[in-house]
């Protein structure tokens, strides 16, 4: 994580006892250090703060090999915004080790009509800005962030699901979520399987083409569903 204004930051000095302190990161970015004064720390992991305090020791003469720790005792800076299909979108404050689900909960959870994935919008060091899908399904399973931890400016966005109809000689024919990858079979499965009147050999997809004309195509149960298709099952002619 980086250091921002309003961290608290614990510093030691191997062998300095008077040195140790528990300082914040003033609104200029500098934290207060015995004997140095004023040392900037923003924008900088507390390792690295670390090793900018010793330098400033050093180059003051007042040490001559300094070893000094640095670690975050409350973080103030660190928020992330949540946006999107959860019950209270806002900003949030993280600690290191927050995890998507951790923050997901602090904003009340995502709502019914929510996408089983989400995107996770981070700004990196060259200034690019990049958008990663979190398959929060996976992410239960065992899956992982592909950044390792959340940090302090990102943004989490939940969009509302992408939904099919199954329509016809279904058991229960409604709208329904689209899953990542779903098939015709798993689209009938969600609606309860095929009645004693249907036939699998008479599916179509009724879907709507980026001019805005619908299509009627003929179904093969491993056909991948698209968002707003229409899967209508016909009756068997036998």
């Amino acid at each position: 994580m980086e250091l921002g204004v309003g961290d608290s930051v614990a510093i030691q000095v191997y062998g300095q006892p008077d040195l140790a302190a528990t300082v914040y990161v003033s609104d200029d970015g500098t934290i207060p250090v015995g004997l140095v004064g004023a040392v900037k720390v923003i924008g900088l992991s507390p390792s690295e703060a670390a090793h900018r305090v010793e330098d400033a020791l050093r180059d003051g003469n007042y040490l001559v090999n300094p070893h000094v720790s640095m670690t975050v005792t409350q973080s103030r800076s660190q928020r992330v915004t949540v946006l999107g299909e959860v019950k209270n979108p806002g900003r949030y404050q993280i600690e290191s080790n927050t995890t998507i689900f951790d923050l997901l909960a602090q904003a009340g959870g995502t709502t019914q009509a929510s996408s089983e994935v989400v995107y996770l919008v981070r700004r990196e060091k060259d200034g690019s800005t990049q958008r990663y899908p979190i398959n929060l399904k996976g992410l239960g399973d065992g899956g992982h962030i592909p950044t390792e931890t959340l940090l302090g400016g990102d943004s989490l966005f939940v969009p509302h699901a992408d939904t099919i109809s199954v329509m016809g000689e279904v058991k229960n024919p409604n709208s329904y979520p689209l899953e990542p990858g779903m098939t015709v079979m798993q689209a009938l499965a969600r609606a309860g399987g095929i009645t004693d009147r249907g036939s699998s050999s008479r599916i179509q997809i009724v879907r709507r083409l980026e001019n805005d004309k619908f299509v009627t195509l003929k179904a093969e149960m491993t056909d991948v569903v698209k968002p707003n298709d229409v899967i209508r099952v016909k009756q068997s002619i036998f």
